[in-house]
């Protein structure tokens, strides 16, 4: 059984909206995902991606394999997450 971890479309016509999910590599695009880890809207500017990285980690480690484009977006949210605990230890020192 082999994992990726994708978006699948839940928005309405010109409204996308996607979750990101961990699902079977020969599911369809919209089937039934192993687990739900995250939301996002490409219309927000900056707080359109929310995912849960220990999800993430947790399926990274089971082998499953991200998409391009989500491989890109989580890199993305580590570093934003990595930005904001750096700068508050940085003030407190």
């Amino acid at each position: 059984m082999a994992l990726k971890i994708r978006l699948t479309r839940v928005g309405a016509i010109h409204q996308p909206h996607y979750r990101v999910v961990v699902a079977e590599a020969r599911s369809r695009r919209d089937g039934d995902p192993v687990e739900s880890i995250g939301t996002y809207d490409p219309r927000a500017k900056d707080k359109g991606f929310k995912v849960d990285l220990a999800r993430v980690d947790y399926w990274l480690s089971k082998g499953a394999k991200p998409t391009d484009t989500l491989h890109a977006m989580i890199k993305r949210a580590r570093r934003a997450a990595a930005a904001p605990a750096a700068t508050t230890s940085a003030t407190t020192a």
